[in-house]
Order: structure tokens, then sequence, then C-alpha cells
């Protein structure tokens, strides 16, 4: 079926249904950023196969509405349909909302499959909807009955993440939730988010590609859990283990009758903002609105957690030495594409001890396509590397010690002053970040301005955050922290002792390149009631497209001592070619 075919798949149906507006989100039932094939619905319907979006249809209209960081994708991969493009400049704004309320009358109908929003953005439509006299139902699946060759939910066996590496045992992590909902009075507590799931229980799985989780739910009692998980998915290892820790297993699917049952007397600490509003209507219990414990908890890496991650961060400059030494290497006698420099990323990563996966698909932007903000390229959708101009590559890996993320860009030809002045003030920015030191309280939005304040200065600006959480050997993008502007959960969040977040500003020309600098950074204190940042991805800047006169001399001392860190450390694990290739580009400025 082409997009179209399903388009009108779907308005049959909708028609049947008397349903006048339909929405199709991103999203899984446990709200997840990326998503089993199962729950690829609004790639499925519309074509766009960016990892953030919304579709609504009509009878007589189809959009799709994505942030800055997809606008180009977006625009080729609807170009051939009857789907739009519809730009959201703010990426935490309610455009599609605001179009269906512009455009649909009073006495119709919209629709959600409520699996797959949270129950709060559900009483937010439909607050919103029913004050216009608009119907809202989210009672609606579209998609079963049009998508006749869905993949089936993964189905694939969990594995124990070790205390080695985790530093806390599934019971003292239990033992932590529990604190929390005493303080609330509660008697249970239920997590619907795969990654608190997989923190929680010590757990991990592969039923997400680039994500390590498996697809479950779990309630915390007072003196015991139950994990609701296909029993074909938990080695009988496991399964004594987890029991033996007073942790019963029942089917995946029974997770509604279970709530159905509970007795009304009992109290259910429940996050309306991530449990997902067919679940929250189906506890009998009492609920208790609240913020999910492992979140939070999750979000404050221990001591050991923090070791592994240092480690774990050189082993993948080591992977990326290899490769990037390849690439120049290879670029002088042929061409190479960006699939095939995607590709020999992980195969060098992979060379790792104690590699998993990739901690999301490589973004390899050369010229033009690297001001496509999340740009992926394919075999078959790609464009060729010539030891030419700017490439930007932005990619990262999932280790049993600690999960990558890191993005650099490269000219290389002699940059021209444009794009000097550009990458100039990306890495000023970046430094900045790197450098701040802030009062304990201290929010997302407020250290963001350290990254934008050299571009804003010449009137410049890019559209996404500056940076998210991290997670530990788990989702990439992990919140609730980061740096972003605006009124998000990332801009409000404070940083505290012991999060790990990515520092990525960047600077987008379209149609010529793209910038952007990531490292990764965690919290440390400074002094008594203050707060700075320790980098802990080690790989080499470009400098040959640093405009020195725009650098400070502290600017200037911290990029060399930062270069001179990456090479002690990172050097003794190279042979001699591989060391004198980092020698090089470590060299101070």
């Amino acid at each position: 079926m082409t997009v179209n075919d399903r388009l009108a798949a779907l308005r049959a149906w909708m028609r049947q249904e008397k349903i006048d507006a339909y929405i199709v989100p991103s999203s899984d039932p446990h709200q997840s950023e990326y998503v089993a094939d199962h729950w690829k619905s609004r790639e499925w319907i519309s074509g766009f196969t960016g990892s953030a979006g919304t579709a609504v249809v009509t009878d007589k209209y189809a959009g799709v509405w994505t942030d800055s960081r997809y606008f180009l994708q977006g625009e080729m991969e609807t170009a051939q349909s009857e789907f739009e493009l519809q730009k959201m400049h703010n990426q935490f704004g309610n455009y599609y909302r605001d179009w269906i309320l512009d455009n649909l009358s009073s006495g119709q109908t919209v629709a959600v499959d409520g699996r797959l929003f949270s129950n709060q953005q559900c009483e937010s439509f439909k607050k919103v909807f029913v004050s216009e006299g608009i119907q809202f139902r989210i009672d609606a699946d579209g998609i079963s009955p049009t998508w006749k060759d869905r993949a089936d939910i993964p189905m694939n066996e969990i594995y124990i993440h070790d205390e080695k590496y985790t530093g806390q045992t599934r019971t003292e992590r239990l033992n932590e939730i529990r604190k929390k909902m005493s303080a609330e009075k509660a008697d249970h507590h239920l997590t619907t988010t795969l990654d608190d799931i997989g923190w929680t229980l010590n757990i991990r799985g592969t039923d997400i590609d680039f994500n390590p989780v498996a697809v479950c739910y779990l309630v915390v009692s007072k003196t015991s859990s139950t994990l609701f998980i296909d029993e074909e998915k938990v080695p009988t290892s496991i399964k004594e283990a987890l029991q033996s820790d007073h942790i019963n297993i029942r089917p995946y699917a029974a997770i509604v009758t279970y709530l159905n049952e509970l007795p009304e007397s009992d109290k259910m600490l429940v996050d309306p903002s991530i449990c997902n509003a067919y679940l929250y209507r189906a506890i009998n219990a009492q609920k208790i609105n609240g913020k999910t414990p492992a979140k939070y908890l999750k979000a404050i890496k221990n001591p050991t957690e923090i070791a592994h991650s240092k480690r774990s961060q050189i082993k993948d400059s080591v992977g990326m030495t290899k490769a990037w030494k390849w690439l120049e290497d290879t670029l002088k006698n042929r061409k190479v594409t960006e699939a095939e420099f995607a590709d020999k990323l992980a195969e060098c990563r992979s060379e790792q001890k104690d590699y998993r996966s990739e901690s999301f698909p490589a973004i390899i932007g050369y010229k033009g396509n690297g001001a496509i903000i999340h740009y992926h390229p394919t075999h078959d959708a790609c464009h060729d590397i010539e030891y030419d101009g700017m490439l930007l590559c932005d990619s990262g890996g999932q280790y049993l010690d600690g999960t990558t993320d890191i993005t650099r860009t490269v000219s290389f030809t002699e940059p021209t002053d444009q794009q000097k002045l550009h990458y100039t003030l990306v890495l000023k920015g970046m430094i900045g970040l790197s450098m701040a030191r802030f009062p304990k309280g201290t929010q997302g939005n407020q250290l963001d301005t350290y990254a934008r304040m050299h571009l804003w200065q010449h009137g410049l600006n890019y559209g996404h955050g500056t940076g998210h959480g991290v997670g530990f050997f788990m989702n990439v993008h992990e919140p609730p922290q980061g740096f972003a502007p605006g009124n998000s959960e990332r801009s409000n969040t404070k940083h505290e002792i012991g999060m790990l977040s990515s520092n990525e500003p960047g600077y987008y020309l379209e149609g010529a390149y793209g910038i952007r600098i990531e490292n990764l950074m965690v919290v440390v204190e400074d002094k008594e009631g203050w707060l700075k940042f320790d980098t802990i991805t080690l790989f080499p800047i470009a400098t040959n497209l640093i405009d020195k006169n725009l650098m400070t001399d502290v600017e200037i001392d911290w990029l060399n001592a930062y270069h001179e860190e990456t090479y002690d450390k990172v050097a003794p694990l190279l042979d001699d070619p591989h060391k004198a290739w980092l020698n090089e580009k470590c060299k101070a400025i």
C-alpha cells in the first residue's frame, strides 16, 4: 500500500466511526521516544520516518507536524503523498491541536487511541476541545483495522545488568522507590516507562532498536512487586532471581485485569503525565497523582555508574579514532558514502569490550545534509563524502558500562571565513557551558543561554535544545534534565550532582552545511553551594575551523587542556599509527 492507499483505508474507517479528525502520535503505550516496529503507526500512515512528529487526518486533509530537526527530512518524505509537512518552530507548542480547533466545528469529533497518549495529554485535549463544542474520544484505534501486515509485539529475552556496573541491587532500588511511595502514603506504584523499569530491576532487553529495554509494566507494592511481561521472554534463571526478590511475573496483557481488580480502598501512586490514558482509567484503586520515582532516581548517577561511564567514553574514543582515521585515509583514494561511514563507526565501536549496539541511528551529514539536523543516511538514499568541504557526524554506542553520544564537525579542506565564524561561535558556546559555575537550584533554561550567547550576538540561533539527559547503558535521551529555552520539563529541571547531560550547540545553513559539537558532562560539586560540569567525552575537536582571533585566552586554554587530557587517556589504548593520528589532532593551538 502507498501512503495515499493507507490514508484512504483510514478515512473509510473514520467515516464508519463518525470521526472527523484522527490524531496519530509517534509513541507507544509506554511513551517511548523510539518504539518497536509494532507501534510505528505515525510512520506507517504518513511515510515520515523521523523519531518525533504527529499526524492529523481529516476527510479532506492530512498533515504531519514536526520540529526544526526534521524540516528538510519531512519535506522530502512527504513530497510524494497527500500528507503536508507542518513546521513547529517551537517543538513544545500545540500546533496540531490549534490547527484542529481552527478547522473543526462545534459538534464534530476528534479521536485518539488512548493507549498512545498520556492521561494528562488526553485530559488537556478534552478540556480544550469540549470548551469549543468538539467531542473527544480516547477509545479509537484506527490503525489496527487498516494495517494488515503489522509487526508483532517483540518477544525477545531479557537479561541482567550486573550489579558490578549498576552499583546497586534491585532490592536497594525497589526500597528507594518504596520510600517515595511511603511519603505519598501509597500501597502500590505503577511504572509504565521501559527505561524506568529496566533501571529499577537491573534488567535489559532488545525489544527496541538502540534502547536496551524490554516491553513490560511494573507494579511495586509494599512488600512485593509484579512484573507484567510474557513469560517466554524471561529465562528460568532470571525468573528465579526475580522471584527470590519477591517479584512476581504475570503476562504483559494481564495488566488491565490486575488494575481493574485492585481493592477500591488501596492507593496507587501513578504519574498521569506518563501513564497512558487507557491504563490510567483501568486503575480501580484510589489514584495518587505524582511523579514516577525511578525517573528522578536514575537521573542521579551513582559513583560506580560515573566511573564506568568515564571508562566507556575512552573505549568509545578508541573506536572513533579508528573510524575517523580510516575515513581520512580512504577519502584520499576514493569516495565514501555517508552510510558506509556510519557502518564503519558501528564496526569500530563493536570491537570494543562490552559493546552492545549503537545508541541511536548515526547522523552523518556531508555538506548540505549536515543542515538536516536529524538526517540519517541509508544505503539507498545518501550522498558521497569527498575529501572536500564539511562533514557533521553525530553518533554513539551502547556498552554494558555506559552510553555514549558525541558530535564532531570537520572540514577536509581550508574552510571559508563564514564557516570559521559559524564554527567558532558554536565552539565558544560549547566551551562556555562546559566551564559554567552555577549555584545549586539552577535550571536547564538558565544554563542554556551560555551555549547560545555568542551566536545571538551575531543574530544567529539554532532550533533545538542544547542538551539532554543521558542514561547509563540505557536510553541516550533520558529525562528529566537538560538544557533548553522555554518552559518544558527539560528547561525547568534543576541540575544536581551526578546528572549526566549532553552539551551540543549548533548552527545550520540550509543547503550548505551543518555545525554541531557535542560532549557529555556530569554535574560535580564546585564549592559549597555551587556546582560545575566535568566533561567526560574525550575526542579531538577540529581546530582548522577555528578563527583564533574570536577566541579568548581562557577558551584557548580550556581547549588545549581538553586535547591534552584526550591524548593522555586515549593514546595508551592505540597502536602507533592511530596514536600518531590522535597526536596530530590534539596539537595545541
